[in-house]
C-alpha cells in the first residue's frame, strides 16, 4: 500500500510538503507542488479520507435517509442530491429505512458514528425515537418532503396542497363531478396536504365532499390497485375520475380498471402525482402533477453545504411550487355525472 512517505521520497520532499499540497493548508512553491503531483499520480496515490478530517474536523461526507429505494420517486430526488454534493466534493452515504419507524432512528445513530458532516432526512413519519434522535445527533440537518414537527432543520418541499388542488380541479374543468380521492397514508403531512387540495377544489365548485369517494393505500402501485377494486365495487354510481395521491398508485389504479373492462380515459379519467419518468411511458400515457424532483434534491443539497459551513444561519423553509402535465389518461366526461 502507497503511503504519503513513498510520495515524499517520489517528490523529493518532507511529508510535511506532500500534506500541505494535498490539503491546501500553506503555501508550497510551484515546483514542490509539480513534483508531489506528478508523486501522487505515478505511483497512484489515494489519500486517507480519515487521516484528512482528523486535521480538517470535516469527512466530507453527508448522510441521506429514504423511506423506500423503490419508489422512483426518491430515486430523481437522489440524483439531484448526489450531483450537487459531488460538484462540492462530498460524498452520500445513502440508508433506505423501509418505513419502519425503529430503523430510521437506528440509521441515524449510525450515520452519526460514521460522524457524518450533514444530514438529509426524508422520514416515514414523525416518529418519537426518530425526532429524538434526529435531535441529540447534533449535526446539520435538511428535511425534504416530509415535515418533521418540533425539529430545527432546514426543510425542502412541494406545496402538495396546491398539487391536490390542481389535480381535482383539472378533473372538474372536464365535466368530472363523481371524482374519487386515493390517498397517501394519513400520518405522512405531504398525503393529508394533497387530500386537503382535494377537498378545497370540490368546495369551491361548489360540490359536496363524499367520503364514500375516498380511499388511503400505500404509496406502491398495489396499494392503488386495491383501493380502485375497492372503488369499483360501490353499489352507488361508481366515479368517473380519480385522483391518486402518487404515481404509483394511479399506475396501480389504471391496472384495477382495466381488469374490470374499464376503458382509460374513455370510462374513466385517471390523474396522479410526481411525475415519475414511467408515467410517460404509461398506458395510456399517465397525466400527473409534476414535483421538481432534481431541483428539490439539488436545492436540500445546497441547504445543508451551506448549513455545514455556517451552522448559525436562520434556517430555510423552501416550498416549491408544482404544476399540471397533460397527457392522455383524462377526457372530458361525455354524460352527465
Amino acid at each position: 500500500m502507497i503511503t504519503i512517505k513513498d510520495v515524499a521520497q517520489h517528490a523529493q520532499v518532507s511529508v510535511t510538503t506532500v500534506s500541505h499540497v494535498i490539503n491546501g493548508t500553506r503555501f508550497v512553491s510551484e515546483a514542490a507542488r509539480e513534483r508531489v503531483q506528478q508523486a501522487i499520480a505515478a505511483l497512484n496515490y489515494v489519500p486517507s479520507a480519515l487521516a484528512r478530517s482528523l486535521k480538517s474536523s470535516r469527512t466530507h461526507t453527508v448522510g441521506m435517509m429514504i423511506p423506500n429505494n423503490s419508489n422512483p420517486y426518491f430515486a430523481e430526488i437522489i440524483r439531484g442530491i448526489e450531483d450537487t454534493c459531488f460538484e462540492a466534493g462530498f460524498n452520500v452515504i445513502l440508508c433506505n429505512s423501509d418505513d419502519d419507524p425503529h430503523k430510521q432512528a437506528q440509521y441515524v445513530r449510525v450515520l452519526s458514528e460514521k460522524q457524518v458532516d450533514g444530514l438529509i432526512v426524508l422520514s416515514s413519519g414523525g416518529d418519537p425515537e426518530l425526532i429524538a434522535t434526529l435531535r441529540s445527533a447534533g449535526m446539520p440537518q435538511v428535511v425534504v418532503d416530509r415535515e418533521i414537527d418540533d425539529l430545527a432543520a432546514d426543510l425542502v418541499e412541494v406545496n402538495h396542497e396546491l398539487g391536490g388542488y390542481l389535480a381535482t380541479r383539472h378533473l372538474l374543468e372536464l365535466g368530472h363531478r363523481r371524482i374519487a380521492c386515493i390517498a397517501g397514508p394519513q400520518p405522512l403531512s405531504p398525503a393529508r396536504q394533497r387530500v386537503q387540495g382535494y377537498h378545497r377544489a370540490l368546495t369551491e365548485a361548489g360540490l359536496q365532499v363524499d367520503d364514500k369517494l375516498l380511499r388511503s393505500a400505500d404509496f406502491t402501485s398495489a396499494g392503488g390497485h386495491e383501493a380502485m377494486t375497492s372503488l369499483l365495487r360501490m353499489r352507488q354510481r361508481r366515479p368517473s375520475a380519480v385522483f391518486a395521491s402518487n404515481d404509483l398508485m394511479a399506475i396501480g389504479a389504471v391496472c384495477a380498471a382495466a381488469e374490470a373492462g374499464l376503458r382509460i380515459p374513455e370510462d374513466l379519467s385517471v390523474i396522479g402525482f410526481d411525475d415519475i419518468a414511467l408515467a410517460a411511458y404509461s398506458n395510456p400515457p399517465l397525466t400527473t402533477i409534476v414535483q421538481p424532483k432534481h431541483q428539490t434534491g439539488a436545492l436540500a443539497a445546497r441547504l445543508l453545504l451551506e448549513r455545514i459551513a455556517q451552522r448559525d444561519k436562520p434556517l430555510r423553509r423552501e416550498i416549491l411550487q408544482p404544476a399540471l402535465c397533460l397527457r392522455r389518461s383524462t377526457a372530458a366526461r361525455k354524460e352527465p355525472a
